[in-house]
């Protein structure tokens, strides 16, 4: 009978395909996925009075009072605002998923999906972040710039780590070779070895 691995070498194991940008990014999605979603099923509910939430509320002054848009023109930017919510959020989603497996997180499954929910995420975050400082939002301002940064933080980190562990693995492989040079000179090839 096969022993059972222990959960000290399981818990290794695991720890072990996860990089420090799949941690990052599964915690910016765990701050993103529910505040986007609450945010666009404000909008779902009644699109002028949600666009007019803190969340939304540069792109409502900023489309009403600046592009002079009427109910129905600000229902369509609040629609839209909503469908650029959903999606960041639905990559998000997908992203953890695709990394639930550890071959499938080694194998960087999920990098498409996060790059994808990062970069329209970023875009939207961006946006509010001048709309608000457009409009004078002081509170909305703030809550932009810091999904702003959140967003950029994660890009950075995901483009930036996988060079470093590039950089790592040559490295850890140019310490080897000397060894094994050394090893293939102590035991010429077809000398036999006697007991």
């Amino acid at each position: 009978m096969a022993a059972m691995p222990s959960s000290e070498a399981t818990t290794g194991a695991m720890v072990g395909t996860w990089r420090i940008s799949t941690y990052n990014a599964v915690l910016v999605s765990m701050y993103l996925v529910p505040a986007w979603i609450m945010a666009g099923l404000k909008i779902i509910e009644a699109p002028i009075s949600g666009v007019y939430d803190r969340a939304n509320i540069a792109f409502g002054i900023f489309a009403t009072d600046y592009l002079y848009l009427g109910a129905l023109g600000t229902a369509r930017v609040a629609w839209v605002l909503a469908v650029a919510r959903f999606t960041v959020a639905a990559f998000f989603i997908l992203f953890v998923i695709q990394i639930a497996r550890p071959r499938a997180r080694l194998n960087g499954d999920g990098d498409e999906a996060l790059g994808i929910a990062l970069a329209v995420g970023g875009i939207v975050s961006f946006m509010g972040m001048v709309l608000a400082a457009q409009v004078g939002e002081q509170a909305a301002l703030r809550l932009h710039a810091t999904e702003t940064l959140l967003l950029l933080a994660a890009g950075i980190l995901a483009l930036v780590e996988p060079l470093f562990a590039k950089a790592r693995t040559k490295a850890q492989q140019a310490a080897a070779l000397p060894v094994a040079a050394s090893d293939a000179r102590a035991e010429p090839a077809g000398v036999p070895v006697r007991a």
